[in-house]
């Protein structure tokens, strides 16, 4: 998947924004204010594509001893965040998907009831 792929799939998702909290470089995709998604612009522009994705720490290790290309979160909370890199091998758009939407969900089952309910009037 190329960035406007992975952008797109990220913000059509139901409470999603985008921004750029950091610095310039970083793409933060949002759901009602709380991170699923990062992108490092400067690091895709240099050819190093990958993406940050919140993960159940179970999963998350997994899918790092299952993939190579799939490891502890850069810059992160290793134990809840992995660093997905595209450019290495192609993976799956749909295993790519399924990984944003994991983040996505995770995110959102740990938000308040009453965010979840805010997110589901949406």
């Amino acid at each position: 998947m190329d960035i406007e792929q992975i952008r797109s799939y990220c913000l059509n998702k139901k409470g999603v924004t985008e921004e750029f909290p950091f610095d310039e470089h970083t793409l933060v995709f949002k759901v009602l204010g709380k991170m699923y998604a990062l992108i490092s612009l400067k690091k895709w522009e240099e050819g190093e594509a990958a993406i940050n994705l919140k993960a159940n720490p179970e999963y998350a290790i997994e899918l790092r001893e299952t993939y190579h290309n799939i490891r502890a979160g850069y810059h992160m909370n290793k134990k809840h965040w992995n660093t997905v890199y595209l450019q290495e091998t192609e993976l799956h758009p749909d295993l790519v998907k399924s990984l944003i939407d994991h983040s996505y969900k995770m995110v959102v089952q740990g938000m308040t009831k009453k965010m979840q309910s805010k997110l589901e009037e949406l």
